[in-house]
């Protein structure tokens, strides 16, 4: 055993000297060929000045400090070196928010939200310019944009896929009512605002008919995502009130879309005709999806799709239905999330499935991409403009309108179909929860051009103040009135 050892210790010796000769050896020749090889670069210039400059620039000597600063400062400055650290700082910014805000008992959206405005001018931008305009300059940008777009319509998509329409067929009837009621009450109210707004705060060239359709959907929208993790936070997902408000809030989510698509068909339309053939291929588009792709998927999910394992291949034609939907009805002119949307809803109806699928996008969606979408909407968000007691006033205005019409209107109709007040009162500050849901519409706006930042601005911050009252609200109620149904078994 002693003799194999050393056998052994020898074999090893012998094997590491090879390594050490013949690398040696190579680099040493690799080493000569180099060196002899600059010289040949005299041949080819004619300037003395720089015969010098080729033969000896690799080894010219400079600070050690001088060189690693410039070196790293060069490397930085490259746009795919910025990205990542954009995205590792807008990341982490999110995660630390939401994490906060999820210890106040609020949704990490909220946190998330607030780590987009904290990044952009109205915080960064204010107390380290110089640091700001480094990490977020308008040329690096476009990295950024293309990611979160990408994020949000994946956000989109998961927000198609997680709406169950079971629930639309359980309660149908109350939860179109108190639906419609939450949408069209909003709607109004955000019309007769943009009467008023329109003069002062409207762009130039833009038609009240586009400024008061826009400003009356963005009243009218509920954030079915973070509405549905309040409901499961809380354990009322077997409840009667969170069962009627997810129908609600599915039912909401299905209709606002809609009108948001037919909102940016009418804005994008230059003639009527424009509008007629937006409308007749969006009603092509809708029929062509819903009654020939979703029963071939849902054929393909029945064949492709068993208990515990997804085909990847399946997967990669579910991804090409995705983006190819969103790249028909941008094509159409009624805007690729409203493809999304209708992609995630007419994915095959396995839950099983449905969930995997769900798990495997937003680990990538949510944690990382969407988060790029919040500082995109940070940057665009300037509170400095906001620097006249008027602003704040109207900016109030602004929220006091979304919550009468939102919560109200809720309130009202389901009281109305029979439900008591405590659970009305309930359902209506659940409704009224807009989250990330309105930042996406108010970003389209944005980009259309149909609001100001000044107004894009006021609506950030009614999103922000609407998401974060719900909580609050859903505590003031169940404190006066205890027979509402908030407490989860």
């Amino acid at each position: 055993m002693k003799s194999i050892s050393i056998l052994m210790r020898n074999h090893v010796h012998r094997n590491i000297l090879f390594y050490l000769i013949v690398n040696s050896l190579f680099i040493l020749m690799v080493f000569f060929i180099i060196i002899q090889g600059q010289h040949l670069e005299s041949i080819s210039i004619d300037s003395p000045d720089n015969v010098i400059k080729s033969q000896n620039h690799l080894f010219a000597y400079e600070d050690l400090g001088t060189t690693i600063g410039r070196t790293l400062a060069n490397n930085l400055s490259h746009p795919l070196s910025l990205m990542f650290l954009q995205i590792a700082i807008i990341v982490s910014m999110a995660r630390l928010f939401g994490f906060f805000c999820s210890k106040i008992g609020q949704p990490t959206v909220i946190g998330e939200m607030t780590a987009g405005i904290v990044l952009g001018p109205s915080v960064l931008g204010m107390w380290w310019p110089q640091l700001s305009s480094f990490l977020f300059s308008p040329a690096s940008l476009s990295w950024l944009e293309t990611l979160s777009n990408l994020g949000l319509v994946l956000f989109v998509f998961i927000v198609g896929l997680e709406l169950d329409s079971n629930l639309l067929k359980n309660k149908a009837q109350t939860a179109v009512i108190v639906s419609h009621a939450s949408i069209v009450a909003p709607f109004f109210l955000g019309v007769c605002l943009a009467y008023f707004l329109y003069t002062g705060f409207a762009p130039q060239g833009i038609s009240f008919l586009s400024f008061s359709l826009f400003m009356g959907i963005a009243m009218s929208l509920t954030a079915f995502p973070v509405l549905a993790r309040i409901i499961q936070e809380r354990k009322l997902t077997q409840s009667s009130l969170g069962t009627l408000a997810l129908t609600c809030a599915a039912a909401d989510d299905v209709t606002a879309w809609c009108l948001l698509a037919a909102v940016v068909s009418i804005i994008r339309a230059e003639t009527i005709m424009t509008f007629i053939v937006t409308v007749l291929l969006s009603i092509f588009y809708i029929l062509f999806m819903i009654y020939f792709m979703r029963p071939l998927l849902q054929r393909l999910g029945d064949k492709y799709v068993t208990k515990g394992y997804v085909r990847k291949g399946f997967i990669a034609a579910l991804f090409i239905v995705l983006f190819l939907s969103a790249f028909a009805t941008e094509t159409i002119g009624i805007h690729a999330l409203f493809g999304a949307f209708l992609a995630g809803i007419i994915m095959p109806t396995q839950t099983d499935f449905r969930l995997s699928f769900i798990s495997r996008i937003e680990d990538v969606s949510l944690v990382i991409l969407l988060p790029l979408f919040f500082a995109i909407t940070g940057l665009k968000t300037q509170l400095g403009l906001l620097n006249a007691g008027h602003l704040w006033v109207i900016c109030g205005l602004i929220i006091l309108v979304a919550v009468m019409g939102k919560f109200g209107g809720s309130a009202v109709a389901a009281r109305f179909t029979g439900q008591s007040w405590a659970n009305s009162l309930a359902l209506g500050a659940l409704m009224n929860t807009r989250g990330l849901i309105e930042l996406v519409i108010l970003s389209i706006g944005y980009d259309l051009g149909i609001l100001t930042p000044t107004v894009f601005t006021m609506m950030v911050i009614m999103a922000l103040v609407t998401t974060f009252m719900t909580r609050p609200m859903l505590w003031v109620i169940e404190r006066f009135f205890p027979n509402a149904d908030l407490k989860g078994g």
